[in-house]
């Protein structure tokens, strides 16, 4: 291999990358690279070596680049095919060079094991696997340009959106294209600064980035969540067959097939390709699944340095179906003009040896752990995989000890240029360093149009806009509506459909909340850091038109934040009707469903007039404290209505009292409380991310530790409630994934506790299934176990990856999971309460089917049917 000196190679790159901004250069090479058969090869490496830089060719096999006058070395590469060589001269006009390529003549066909031998491709894994991380650490920083092409057509759709499609402008079988140029950066760990140069792109996907494309590293243990190939658990997960070796431009490549143990999602399937002796990727062709859609990964490296193989080329493939709609998307991304800078620290060349496989010098120094580790590796001219490892994770686990932020998990910057969406045609044709197809040059033609005739909408919508502000509709207090001031000023009505519904208590009843706001929003003088200052007054009101009792409140509350940390508080007050259990275990429209369909009253219902004040204060992310203060008159309140479409005389209502097994009378009786509570939320050794400056916390890295406590100080309700629990979600790999919520507590100083400071559980007696995974017990009755006493309670929800039904690849290439969870309840004064049930997960990728059964002191008590929403889909419900 040539080595050039880093002067000789940035001068290189600098004229290449001039060279191809100003439209004045009209030479280079052009042409078609194609199989012996003449079948063109889509995304072939056209690299020249003499400037360690390269392009692809398109889908159709094609390429054009643009090149000063002068001599090169190029090689055409593509994965199955001999690289071929051709040093062509470039003056004032073009070279074609239309290249055929053979089919890679392996040294080695078909190994065959005999006896107690092993496939080499084991001893070649493991030394690339034992060198991973070094490969990893080895760049200390890079730079490069990167362009990439995102092309997707729309396969098919359901017959009767096909003409709306088309009204939309969104034709089958037709092209879809993004584009963009972006300058990356990169530093270790893992800080990646991305500046995008231009953007072109179709409909409203204006925000094209590769770096969440190329940024991932093989050498890491994974991949968006896939196990590498090179992971230091690979032998777990994979098999590998040595499918042949070859040579390229002088160095020895091992074909190594990478065959899943179960195949499915989080595996990899296809081949990657290994140096030899450097033991570093040469080249990868994989695929996976994920949620039932296909993924295609191949990735084309060169040398860049001496001994540092980087990728050029990346392409990525998706495509599947989802209710009817059927799709592909291809993501190109070549990476030029590398600048790289190389860790002093590891600049060995230690021999790596299997000491499975190969005898270790008795000669060699020992390694230990007191020792420094880059010094051990400079001291060993030969090493066994092992021991190498050991001492490039000590180095790795000390240099993380001697970083500033070493919480920060992952730090990136993004910025668009201000010319980035204004760039025109001619910049492009000379900026693009792989050829458009016709299918993609039509899609531009198409969408052009259609953005001229979209403009016009749009300006005439605006000039309307401006002439007139939004005015109040009619049906704005219903569906919600939002009026802007000015100058951080706003009020309107929220989405208040829900507070249509029905209850034993109330009957039919209607309900409206609105809002006034008034914000200021300053930045700070990091220019990052955002001071907001608000205002919020909230009204609400209710009427039950059996009851024909109205009730209303009011919200004040006062927030300002500064960046992450901040705090709020506020007032509110007045007569309202809550819940027995304060965290709403029935929703107000399931609890109508069952009411007037199958006459079942699960929702228990009070009057409070209360006035409570409140301060919360986030400190920082992992540390958050609550305090409030409450003035109640409760009244415990009785059915008004009887109505229902049920009308089977074997079924009534339940009374609105709940039923518990320790709760006297006395319980519910009318009565005044002055309430202090206090909680403090903590997560520790809490990591984060920077996004631009900002820094976000990554809450699935911590358990959330949570201590409350609740004081009642009026009269015979005196007591004091104490509270731990602990919820965190515990990733075990790709094998399976553990949620815990855990929670235990006592009530201490009571002779009187009335019901609704009973500590409460999150029941269910629906068919429908809470949202969270271990957010609440699948079948357990919504106060029979309710206590004023000591109590324990834990639920454990854990999925799989495999397990029953999804030992079946279709299954799980299907994207579903199966989910085993059990549920314990134990108070003084109730017996053993448990729950155990299995569901299916990601149907459809979206809902959730589960079945169990809830056990007392072992003996059977009820269970069934739950349906939810799918476990990964998160949903926030807020104002």
């Amino acid at each position: 291999m040539i080595d050039f000196s880093s002067e000789i190679k940035v001068f290189s790159c600098l004229v290449l990358f001039q060279a191809s901004i100003f439209n004045g250069s009209s030479q280079g090479i052009r042409g078609l690279v194609t199989s012996e058969e003449g079948s063109p090869l889509a995304y072939a490496t056209v690299f020249a070596r003499n400037l360690n830089d390269g392009i692809p060719t398109n889908q159709d096999g094609r390429f054009e680049w643009k090149l000063p006058p002068g001599n090169y070395d190029i090689i055409f590469q593509h994965l199955g095919y001999q690289s071929k060589l051709q040093t062509v001269e470039i003056k004032d006009s073009w070279v074609e060079l239309n290249v055929r390529l053979e089919m890679q003549t392996f040294a080695l066909q078909e190994v065959e094991v005999k006896g107690d031998q092993e496939d080499p491709a084991l001893t070649v894994m493991r030394k690339a696997i034992a060198k991973a991380k070094f490969h990893r650490l080895q760049v200390q920083e890079y730079s490069m340009m990167v362009y990439i092409k995102g092309t997707g057509e729309l396969t098919n759709a359901p017959f009767f959106l096909k003409k709306k499609l088309k009204e939309e402008g969104v034709g089958l079988n037709e092209a879809y294209t993004s584009e963009s140029v972006s300058k990356i950066h990169f530093k270790q760990p893992d800080e990646i600064t991305e500046t995008v140069i231009s953007i072109r792109s179709t409909g409203e996907n204006n925000q094209t980035s590769p770096a969440p494309y190329i940024g991932a590293s093989f050498y890491d243990d994974q991949i968006n969540g896939v196990v590498s190939p090179l992971s230091r658990a690979a032998f777990v997960y994979y098999r590998f067959r040595l499918a042949g070796n070859f040579f390229d431009n002088g160095v020895l490549v091992n074909k190594i097939r990478v065959i899943p143990r179960s195949k499915g999602e989080k595996v990899f399937d296809g081949y990657i390709y290994i140096v030899e002796d450097l033991w570093a990727i040469h080249s990868l062709n994989l695929k996976t699944s994920l949620m039932g859609f296909d993924i295609g990964v191949t990735q084309q490296y060169a040398p860049v340095e001496e001994n540092i193989w980087m990728p050029l080329t990346h392409t990525y493939t998706f495509g599947g179906t989802f209710f009817g709609f059927a799709g592909e998307y291809q993501y190109l991304a070549s990476t030029r003009d590398y600048q790289i800078t190389l860790n002093p620290d590891l600049l060995v060349d230690t021999k790596i040896l299997d000491e499975k496989v190969e005898e270790i010098p008795e000669h060699l120094p020992e390694v230990t752990k007191s020792a420094d580790p880059i010094e051990q590796l400079e001291a060993a001219d030969q090493m066994s995989r092992k021991d190498f490892r050991k001492m490039v994770n000590a180095y790795e686990k000390e240099s993380l000890k001697e970083r500033e932020q070493a919480e920060v998990l992952s730090e990136r910057t993004y910025t668009v240029d201000s010319m980035a969406r204004k760039r025109d045609l001619v910049y492009w044709d000379s900026i693009r360093p792989v050829q458009l197809t016709a299918k993609e040059i039509q899609g531009y033609r198409r969408d052009d149009s259609l953005a001229v005739v979209e403009a016009a909408r749009e300006s005439d919508v605006d000039s309307v806009a401006q002439k007139a502000k939004r005015k109040f509709q009619p049906l704005d207090f219903l569906t919600g509506g939002d009026y802007n001031f000015g100058k951080g000023r706003s009020a309107g009505f929220h989405s208040n459909w829900t507070n249509l519904s029905f209850n034993t208590v109330e009957g039919f009843k209607i309900g409206f909340s609105g809002y006034y706001r008034a914000e200021k929003n300053t930045k700070m003088a990091d220019s990052v850091t955002n001071h907001l200052r608000s205002w919020n007054f909230r009204p609400a009101f209710r009427y039950g038109f059996a009851s024909k009792k109205p009730y209303g409140m009011l919200h004040i509350r006062r927030s300002v934040t500064k960046g992450r940390p901040g705090h709020t508080w506020g007032i509110e007050g007045g007569k309202f009707i809550y819940q027995y259990n304060g965290e709403d275990p029935i929703n107000e429209q399931v609890n109508a469903l069952y009411s007037l369909f199958f006459r079942q009253n699960y929702m228990k219902l009070y009057e409070k007039t209360f006035t409570r004040l409140y301060l919360a204060h986030r400190i920082t992310d992992a540390f958050t404290y609550r305090v409030n203060i409450r003035f109640e008159d409760r009244v415990n309140l009785e059915n008004n209505s009887d109505y229902s479409f049920y009308n089977k005389p074997e079924r009534m209502y339940g009374s609105n009292r709940p039923v518990n097994q320790e709760a006297g009378n006395e319980a519910f009786a009318n009565n005044e409380a002055v309430l202090l509570s206090g909680s403090i939320e903590w997560r520790p050794g809490l990591k984060y991310r920077i996004r631009n400056g900002r820094k976000f916390p990554l809450m699935e890295t911590a358990p959330l530790v949570k201590f409350n406590y609740n004081k009642n100080f009026s009269g015979a309700g005196k007591f004091d409630h104490l509270e731990v629990g602990v919820e965190h979600a515990l990733n075990f790999g790709v094998s399976g994934k553990l949620d815990v919520n855990v929670q235990t507590g006592t009530f201490l100083n009571s002779s009187q506790v009335y019901f609704m400071d009973f500590k409460h559980f999150g029941g269910n007696r629906t068919i429908f299934s809470n949202m969270g995974a271990a957010s609440n017990f699948r079948f357990l009755d919504y106060y029979q176990y309710s206590t004023a006493g000591p109590y324990f309670s834990s639920i454990l929800h854990y999925q799989f990856r495999k397990f029953l039904f999804t030992q079946l690849p279709m299954l799980r290439f299907s994207g579903i999971r199966e989910n085993l969870f059990f549920n314990y309840l134990k108070t003084e004064n109730a017996p053993h309460y448990w729950e155990l049930g299995y569901s299916l997960d990601n149907l459809y990728r979206i809902f959730r089917v589960e079945i169990g059964a809830g056990f007392e002191n072992g003996n059977y008590k009820r269970g069934g049917i739950r349906f939810g929403i799918a476990t990964f889909i998160q949903v926030n419900v807020g104002e």
